[in-house]
C-alpha cells in the first residue's frame, strides 16, 4: 500500500470517530467540536460518500438534523449541538454558507447513492434554504450579500458584501439545482460584466476576497488571497480555464501550498496593518501564520488538489496529494491525527484532531486524482 492509499485508510478511520446517531460531528474527540456543523459535515461527505454505503446513514442523519432545526425564515443552522457553553446555545445560526453547504449536501447525497427519497422529503426545505440565501441579495443584483464573520472565517478576517466564497458556493448550488439562467448571471457578474460587481482581478490574477460599494471609483474592497474562495471557484466552474491557471500559478509563485497545502489566506495580516481590527487580537488568528491568519488548513488542501485535477494538471495533483497525505499524517501525540490546521511557516500541527473535514476533503481529493476528474461539480 502506497502512502496516499494508507492516508485513505486512515481518513476513513478518522471519520468513523466523528460518526454519531445525530450526524457527523466536526471532530472525533470529546475535547473537539462535538456538534453537527453544516459546512464541516457536507464538505466531509464530498469524500465520505464515495466510500460505498459506509457513511450513508450518518450522511442522512446529518441532513435530517440540519433540516429539523431550520429556522422559520429558511436559514440552515451553522451548528447543532452543545458547543457554545457560555451562551448555553444548542443551535446557532448567523452564517450564510451553512445554508449553501446544506443545499449542496442534499444534491451530493441524491447523486452519490442514486436515492431520491430523502431529497423528495426535504425538497421544500431545500427550496426554503435557497430562498433565504436569495433574500440576502440586498441590491437585487443577483448576488447574495453577507455581513462580516458570517461564513467559515467566523472571527477573522473582516469581509463583507460580495465575497468570493459565497458567490462560488451560490453558483454551485444554482448549477446543481438546474437553475442555469441564475447561475449564468452570477458567473458573468463576478467575472466582469459590470465593473462595480466584478470580483476577478486581472491585475492580481485571482478573485478578490470581498468587495462592496463603489464610491465614485473608490471601491470598498480588500486584495489578500482567499484560498478557499478561489479554489471553490475553480472546482465549481465559476472560473474559466485561463482564470483557474492564473490562480494556481499565484499559489505556486507565493508558495501558498508550502510546506503543505494550503494556507487559508495570503499574505497574513499583521497587527499594525491598516486591515487590522481590534477584535482580531482576541482570537487565534492574532498571530501571523496561525489559525485563519495564514495557517495551513488541510481541508482546503483537498480543494487545491481537486482544482489541479479540474485544470488538467494531473501530475502535479498527484504530487500535491502526497503532500496533503503527509500533512494529515502529522500529529502532536500520534500519527494520522488529521489536525484542524498547521502552523503556516513550518507545518507544526495545531488545533483539534480527527477533524472530519480534513479527512473527508482528503478522500475527495484522492478520488478526484484516481478518477482523473472532479466529481459532483463537473
Amino acid at each position: 500500500m502506497d502512502f496516499t492509499e494508507q492516508a485513505k485508510t486512515q481518513a476513513i478511520k478518522a471519520l468513523e470517530h466523528c460518526a454519531t446517531k445525530k450526524g457527523l460531528y466536526a471532530s472525533g474527540t470529546k475535547q473537539g467540536y462535538t456538534s453537527v456543523w453544516s459546512r464541516d459535515s457536507n464538505i466531509s461527505f464530498l469524500g465520505a460518500s464515495l466510500q460505498g454505503t459506509q457513511f450513508k446513514k450518518v450522511f442522512k442523519n446529518t441532513l435530517a438534523t440540519l433540516r429539523r432545526h431550520q429556522s422559520p425564515k429558511g436559514q440552515i443552522p451553522n451548528a447543532v449541538g452543545v458547543y457554545e457553553v457560555l451562551r448555553k446555545s444548542y443551535v446557532s445560526y448567523n452564517s450564510i454558507d451553512s445554508s449553501l453547504w446544506y443545499i449542496i449536501g442534499e444534491y451530493v447525497y441524491q447523486r452519490t447513492y442514486s436515492d431520491s427519497r430523502l431529497f423528495k422529503k426535504h425538497r421544500k426545505s431545500i427550496e426554503r434554504a435557497l430562498r433565504w440565501v436569495q433574500y440576502q441579495d440586498l441590491p437585487e443584483e443577483g448576488l447574495p450579500v453577507q455581513l462580516p464573520t458570517t461564513d467559515w472565517q467566523d472571527a477573522f478576517p473582516h469581509k463583507y458584501g460580495y465575497t468570493i466564497n459565497t458567490q462560488a458556493l451560490y453558483y454551485i448550488a444554482l448549477r446543481l439545482g438546474g437553475k442555469k439562467r441564475e447561475a449564468s448571471k452570477v458567473k458573468k457578474l463576478v467575472n466582469g460584466k459590470r465593473t462595480d460587481l466584478v470580483l476577478f482581478s486581472k491585475k492580481l490574477g485571482y478573485y478578490l476576497p470581498w468587495a462592496w460599494k463603489d464610491h465614485d471609483g473608490d471601491r470598498e474592497k480588500e486584495e489578500w488571497f482567499d484560498s478557499l474562495g478561489n479554489l471553490l471557484a475553480i472546482v465549481g466552474g465559476l472560473a474559466n480555464q485561463e482564470q483557474a491557471l492564473s490562480i494556481l500559478r499565484y499559489i505556486d509563485v507565493k508558495k501558498i501550498n508550502r510546506p503543505y497545502p494550503v494556507k487559508a489566506i495570503f499574505p497574513p495580516i499583521a497587527p499594525r496593518s491598516k486591515l487590522w481590527k481590534s477584535y482580531f487580537s482576541k482570537c487565534d488568528a492574532r498571530t501571523p501564520y496561525h489559525y485563519l491568519n495564514g495557517g495551513i488548513w488541510p481541508f482546503i488542501g483537498g480543494f487545491y488538489v481537486a482544482s489541479l485535477v479540474k485544470a488538467k494538471q494531473l501530475s502535479k495533483a498527484k504530487k500535491e496529494l502526497q503532500k496533503l497525505a503527509e500533512a494529515n499524517c502529522l500529529g502532536r501525540k500520534v500519527k494520522w491525527e488529521f489536525n484542524e490546521w498547521l502552523e503556516g511557516k513550518y507545518g507544526k500541527p495545531k488545533g483539534g484532531v480527527y477533524q472530519a473535514w480534513s479527512a473527508g476533503s482528503y478522500l475527495f481529493a484522492e478520488e478526484s486524482v484516481r478518477r482523473k476528474k472532479v466529481l459532483f461539480f463537473s
